[in-house]
């Protein structure tokens, strides 16, 4: 699974003017699962999600997950994350999982991140979105669950 992660003070998901998920402080994730994924590459991202330490201490260190924060996920799904231009200028997305297992892998996320007793909020699968955010810093980290780094 790709993740790009943001940390924001602000983000919100619209569908046809209708929020289907909004947060304060915490991160926004936007979340592609590969056609090779599977439960333990959920896991993995949610764990990453709920443990990330970008969040300032009071020394202004980015020392604290979202968890110790005090803050939200907002999690997003963005097939196009799996897109490949090496060749060409159109993307190919034959690594882009469909459903029903990109679904049932971006929900077992949410749900993992949900049991680390953080907020989570989210997008709508398959629906044409519209993402608002404030990038606070701005940090934005990519998680590959397949690769580092």
């Amino acid at each position: 699974m790709r993740a790009v992660v943001q940390r924001v003070s602000h983000a919100r998901v619209t569908v046809d003017a209708r929020t289907t998920g909004e947060i304060g402080a915490g991160l926004l994730a936007l979340v592609s699962v590969g056609v090779d994924d599977d439960d333990g590459d959920a896991r993995v991202l949610a764990e990453k999600l709920a443990g990330l330490r970008i969040f300032p201490d009071a020394e202004g260190l980015m020392n604290r997950s979202v968890v110790e924060a005090g803050g939200s996920v907002l999690l997003v799904p963005q097939f196009t994350l799996h897109g490949d231009v090496r060749r060409g200028r159109r993307p190919s997305f034959v690594a882009a999982a469909r459903e029903p297992l990109a679904r049932r892998l971006y929900e077992l996320a949410g749900a993992e991140v949900e049991a680390a007793n953080v907020p989570v909020s989210y997008g709508e699968f398959g629906a044409h979105m519209q993402v608002e955010l404030v990038n606070d810093g701005p940090v934005t980290i990519l998680i590959d669950t397949k690769r580092a780094f």
